[in-house]
């Protein structure tokens, strides 16, 4: 049985400021385009960036730094890049669209807390696989190769959808991303580090509503 790895919540707590930050400058970035756009490319490099923070805390002796970072790294830069190339000078995405309209009196200031802090607080939470990677220094087994290939089969289903607009917009898409994410999460239990479901637990849900509130929104209307 697999020896569970301390939690350290010092390590975990050190990014939630960088994660905030973060969104708080995207904010103003936004409010500059009037465009809360900028908040799509935001999620992927925050959860970049929380891997960063705990791959600097962690022990240099961690065998899992590469083995988690750059795949982490090329996951984030993927889908930042899509919709950095996708949506600059675009209108709103539809589901930012639904906010703003839905709050409308002074949203330049609501969208601090009801867009940008939020994704702080998810992509903190969901980052918790990235910091039990790298919570041991327990030798890499089993459990990280199947996590590394669960990873590889999700980031091709995701690179497929960049290229193929009908899986991009269906449920393969949304299942690669929930792949890559439990992949990252066996590579944590390999440390010992099963504490961390809720991470994959929560993108896997935040992408199941995501994909529920796009069928509804392409749902055809009968009046």
């Amino acid at each position: 049985m697999l020896n569970t790895a301390p939690f350290e919540f010092t390590a975990w707590y050190a990014a939630l400021p960088v994660l905030v930050a973060a969104a708080t400058f995207t904010w103003l970035l936004s409010l500059a385009l009037r465009n809360l756009n900028a908040a799509l490319p935001l999620w992927s490099l925050i959860l970049f960036a929380a891997g960063v923070v705990y791959a600097l805390q962690a022990d240099p002796r961690a065998p899992r730094l590469s083995l988690v970072l750059w795949p982490l790294a090329a996951w984030a830069l993927r889908l930042a890049g899509y919709h950095i190339v996708h949506n600059a000078g675009q209108v709103e995405h539809a589901r930012l669209q639904a906010i703003r309209a839905h709050f409308p009196s002074h949203f330049a200031l609501k969208s601090l807390y009801l867009v940008f802090w939020p994704e702080a607080a998810l992509a903190w939470v969901v980052s918790l696989p990235l910091l039990g990677a790298f919570a041991s220094i327990q030798p890499l087994g089993w459990l990280d190769y199947t996590g590394l290939v669960l990873w590889a089969i999700g980031f091709g289903f995701e690179v497929a959808g960049d290229w193929r607009p009908a899986l991009r917009a269906g449920l393969p898409n949304y299942l690669g991303g929930a792949a890559a994410w439990w992949g990252f999460w066996l590579v944590a239990c390999s440390a010992g580090a099963w504490w961390t479901l809720p991470g994959p637990v929560l993108m896997t849900w935040l992408l199941v509503r995501t994909q529920a509130a796009k069928a509804r929104r392409d749902m055809p209307t009968t009046s």
